[in-house]
């Protein structure tokens, strides 16, 4: 059950950040948020969340980098990554998938799509996600 799921969002843009909050707390995740990748790192180990969806155009530090980070950390590496991004280039699913992302999503969020990867990764039961 996803009520126990803790999900950290890395997202610079606040009315994504919301959006996407709201959205998922709604089907019973546990929303965390950090607004930069430096603090999107500090907080994935304090917080030791169960998947990190991460912007990759942030500031600071950006989704790549903050990412790279965290899969070479042994406290943080076995935490699951979602890249998402607006800018859906060729090219831009393997870099992210080379930087240590587990899976890829595109923006604008198709919510049900996001849903099926964020359970996959984390084995909740997808009979759960209505």
């Amino acid at each position: 059950m996803q009520q126990n799921t803790k999900i950290l969002i890395v997202e610079d843009n606040d009315a994504n950040l919301d959006m996407l909050s709201r959205r998922l707390q709604r089907k019973g995740f546990t929303i965390v948020a950090a607004r930069d990748g430096e603090q999107g790192v500090i907080c994935a180990r304090q917080e030791m969340p169960d998947i990190i969806l991460m912007d990759m155009s942030l500031p600071i530090k950006d989704g790549w980098t903050a990412t790279r980070e965290l899969k070479a950390a042994d406290d943080t590496c076995q935490i699951p990554i979602i890249a998402l991004t607006a800018h859906a280039m060729s090219g831009d699913r393997e870099n992210a998938l080379t930087a240590g992302c587990d899976d890829y999503d595109t923006k604008p969020i198709e919510l049900a799509r996001l849903l099926g990867k964020i359970n996959a990764l984390c084995g909740n039961d997808e009979k759960s996600v209505n």
